[in-house]
């Protein structure tokens, strides 16, 4: 099973690359002009198996999850997460539809990092 990196031990520079399982609370998801456009809400994927599927992101202008595709993340990053959704696509991005990541294979989905806490 995949371990996520103890937060203190990853430092503080917001540039610093980091795996999928230790993507920051409530990060920040930009899109391809580096633009701000919502919060990671939810991670998607397998943790056991290590497999990154995606993430439910609160998307700023009218506070609807929608999901952002693995394919779709160029890096993690302490800072944020990187995306290729360009800044007229965002509105296009489909809804978050939290019943469909139920039934994928086995091990399960998880929706949250259980290491993720409140600051």
């Amino acid at each position: 099973m995949a371990e996520a990196p103890d937060q203190a031990s990853l430092g503080s520079d917001p540039d610093q690359q980091v795996a999928w399982i230790a993507t920051p609370y409530h990060a920040a998801v930009l899109d391809s002009a580096g633009t701000d456009f919502g919060i990671a809400e939810s991670l998607l994927g397998d943790e056991a198996s290590d497999i990154f599927h995606g993430l439910a992101v609160k998307v700023h202008q009218g506070g609807q999850v929608v999901e952002v595709a693995a394919a779709q993340v160029d890096k993690i990053t302490l800072g944020g997460i990187h995306t290729s959704v360009a800044p007229e696509q965002v509105a296009l991005l489909p809804a978050y539809q939290e019943e469909r990541w139920y039934h994928l294979g086995q091990g399960g989905l998880f929706r949250k990092h259980p290491e993720w806490k409140e600051r």
